[in-house]
């Protein structure tokens, strides 16, 4: 299977993968939530060449991840996050609580603290009825309305 037919896979997993199943992607998306947001910035502190940089960015912009606007008061475009890129932090949080757990032998390189407690934030899982926090054991799986069943004989 060719890597953009998993786009039209029924599967809320797989179809994201189209757009952020490579490292630079990511990465592109970290940086843009650290403020980084003009190409040249991207392109040095990520060492990722141009074409492949502009790329994912063009690959962002497609999927309304993030806009290309001129920066305020400056002959300077930029890339910045949309709300549909803004609702992608959890999913790097998760990364990164996973990474701080199992990859980071010395300790978090960095900690994410809430603004106004100063309380280390982290990614939960729960259940949107009763607020128990969840793992993979707690879940089981039902088709929705998007799953396409072949046609009954």
């Amino acid at each position: 299977m060719r890597y953009e037919e998993l786009a039209d896979l029924p599967c809320s997993i797989t179809r994201p993968l189209v757009i952020f199943g490579d490292r630079w992607t990511l990465l592109v998306l970290k940086f843009s939530f650290a403020g980084v947001r003009r190409f040249n910035a991207l392109q040095s502190t990520l060492g990722i060449s141009r074409s492949r940089l502009q790329d994912r960015l063009d690959r962002l912009v497609e999927h309304d991840i993030l806009v290309k606007q001129q920066a305020a008061g400056t002959a300077y475009e930029e890339y910045r996050l949309t709300p549909k890129g803004h609702a992608i932090y959890p999913i790097l949080m998760a990364i990164k609580d996973w990474g701080d757990t199992y990859m980071a032998p010395d300790g978090p390189p960095v900690h994410y603290l809430h603004r106004d407690c100063g309380g280390a934030a982290h990614v939960r899982l729960e259940c949107d009825s009763c607020a128990t926090e969840l793992t993979a054991r707690d879940i089981e799986l039902e088709a929705g309305p998007g799953m396409k069943l072949p046609a009954e004989s």
